[in-house]
């Protein structure tokens, strides 16, 4: 080999060593950066005529696709998860631990106690005080949880708007990444940083929604949802977000535009194709699909739980109970039903024995003919009926034959409705009827329920289905009987002129409420769930708060599972991706050692040459 030979392969040799030098440099210096990912030089055995000599080769940059892939879903996991975990720990907070100062178990067993405080003492003007002051923080707890609810919700469309804007920002911002990537002509070095960059957009999308990444040859990314919807490939998909103005119990979601009552979601792909993301369901995890559950779907059922308890307070206190007058026709027997006081939301309840199986079938007065026809099981096994109680007992009658088949015989006359079971065939038998009306006066001299919860407009709580239903958002409106207040002497005094010492309401007030049983009108599903409330006000307050527990430490059991799962892919990713300055340290002193290398063979060709010059 020649001194021009040896000469070449040691300036090959040193621009290779400082090119290395490069590559650990921007790693040592990057190895407390986010996102970045280690590179490496290739260096390459160039076999010449004579000799054999090192020449710089491809520059690498540390990835896995199915690594990144598992980091993608893994944040988009997390974003969903600790979202639900932040908000539902917010609302356990509101509604307060069983037993807790302020809690809405606690208001209400100060409150039965104040009304068994009112039977011992009806005529003791201070005792009837302390009814009406427990039943004011009563009716404040329910206004403020509701509120709180509300909020929450309030919080999740601003959040959603949030998040909208960060996914258009981060996917404008891709796009313009991507269009670097494709330009070959940049340096190695800047591929790299752009790649960084990239992958840096991705996990900020991955966090909003989730997506499928295609990473391509050359560098640039395409997306697109788990349902398949484009996000991202030459140009990107927009979301828009379009509040829904101010938050309250009846502000709900529907497919239906013009009665949707929430704010819209939607996607418009590059083609133009305009998608509503909550009705297509197009997200599967990230931020922004927790924030849909949370507003459409959790919120809403802590909403509804709220509006049972606060309809169940009402009628407990207001429902006027009256069995029905036992008759006989022949060998059949059963009983007749005055519902001439029956209310639109007020019921008849039937109970009976079929072929050996006890049944309830609740007939409910429903005056809004688009909630017709109405048939389903509530939360107790009973079967709730819907019927038009307008043109009198005699439709009434047709309905509730209808509901019942075969083996009973159902009249109705006027005002009067009539049962009787199929006599000598004893195949069926009649247990009770009875009807459940709610009190129109103060004092009649008869009934003892009072209307001591109205609505906020000072009308009476019927649990109507009208239009939205009185029930929806009851728990926000429930207010305290302004008469009442006026005077409390209506809390005994249910016979004008009647002594304050009888003690038949205060006993009548309190029993009702520890013996009278509701129900959910449904199964009341969520994505964390589902709930069936059913019993007292007691039971039903009990359930609705061992429901928020259990949903909300399922979230955060789900959230810290999700996260170790993010400790341990970030443990991996700092193994395969990460700068390891121990060993960035030695192979600087290994690249040194050939750079000084290849500088004595260079110095000592120098001296041969001259030697050479000086011959």
């Amino acid at each position: 080999m020649g001194l021009s030979a040896s000469l070449s392969n040691a300036l090959s040799g040193m621009n290779t060593s400082q090119n290395a030098l490069n590559v650990v440099s921007r790693n040592v210096g990057n190895s407390g950066t986010p996102g970045y990912h280690k590179q490496s030089l290739n260096v390459v055995d160039i076999t010449g005529a004579n000799s054999t000599y090192a020449k710089t080769g491809m520059l690498e940059r540390a990835f896995s696709a199915s690594l990144q892939a598992s980091y993608n879903k893994a944040t988009s996991d997390s974003g969903y998860t600790s979202t639900m975990n932040e908000t539902l720990t917010r609302l356990q907070t509101y509604l307060g631990k069983p037993g807790d100062t302020g809690s809405l178990d606690t208001m209400f067993g100060n409150f039965e106690n104040a009304l068994q405080a009112l039977g011992t003492s009806p005529d003791d003007y201070a005792t009837r005080s302390g009814v009406m002051s427990q039943a004011q923080s009563m009716v404040q707890t329910l206004n403020s949880l509701s509120s709180s609810i509300q909020g929450l919700r309030a919080d999740a469309e601003t959040q959603m708007q949030s998040s909208v804007n960060t996914l258009n920002q981060a996917l404008a911002s891709l796009v313009q990444v991507n269009g670097k990537l494709s330009d070959q002509g940049a340096d190695p070095a800047t591929q790299a940083s752009l790649m960084d960059q990239r992958d840096r957009l991705v996990a900020q999308i991955s966090e909003q929604i989730d997506v499928q990444a295609d990473y391509r040859s050359d560098g640039t990314v395409s997306l697109m949802t788990k349902t398949g919807i484009g996000i991202l490939d030459v140009k990107a998909s927009t979301f828009s977000f379009t509040p829904g103005g101010t938050m309250n119990a009846e502000s709900q979601y529907n497919v239906d535009p013009t009665k949707n009552g929430v704010g819209s979601l939607t996607i418009t792909t590059p083609s133009g194709l305009k998608l509503d993301l909550v009705q297509q369901n197009v997200l599967q995890s990230g931020t922004l699909k927790a924030l849909i559950d949370l507003r459409d779907k959790t919120l809403v059922t802590a909403q509804s739980q709220l509006d049972q308890v606060a309809a169940g307070l009402a009628q407990a206190m207001s429902t006027i109970t009256t069995a029905g007058t036992p008759v006989t026709a022949g060998a059949s027997a059963g009983y007749s039903l005055d519902i001439g006081s029956i209310q639109d939301g007020n019921d008849v309840t039937l109970n009976y024995t079929q072929g050996g199986a006890q049944k309830s079938i609740k007939l409910v007065r429903v005056d809004d003919p688009s909630k017709l026809p109405l048939n389903y099981l509530d939360a107790n096994g009973a079967q709730v009926v819907g019927a038009d109680f307008s043109t009198g007992a005699d439709n009434v009658a047709a309905t509730l034959r209808n509901a019942l088949g075969a083996g009973f015989t159902v009249s109705g006359s006027g005002t009067t409705l009539q049962v009787t079971d199929d006599g000598a065939a004893n195949t069926t038998s009649i247990a009770s009827f009875t009807s459940h009306a709610t009190a129109t006066s103060l004092q009649n001299g008869t009934d003892l329920g009072i209307n001591l919860f109205v609505d906020s407009d000072g009308s009476n709580f019927t649990d109507s289905l009208s239009g939205n239903g009185q029930k929806t958002g009851f728990a926000a409106r429930i207010t305290v009987n302004p008469a009442l207040l006026s005077d409390n002497k209506y809390l005994v005094q249910y016979d004008a002129g009647g002594t304050l010492g009888d003690d038949d309401r205060a006993n009548y007030l309190l029993d009702q409420l520890g013996s009278m049983q509701f129900a959910t009108a449904q199964n009341n599903m969520s994505e964390l769930g589902s709930f069936r409330l059913g019993g007292t006000v007691s039971d039903m307050i009990s359930q609705t708060m061992d429901y928020t527990g259990s949903v909300a430490a399922s979230a955060q059991s789900s959230d810290d599972a999700q996260q170790q799962a993010m400790d341990t892919l970030g443990q991996r990713m700092d193994s395969e991706y990460g700068v390891n300055v121990d060993d960035e340290m030695a192979r600087l002193l290994e690249l040194q050692n050939a750079y000084s290398a290849n500088a004595r063979v260079i110095s000592t060709v120098q001296d041969l040459m001259s030697k050479l010059l000086d011959l």
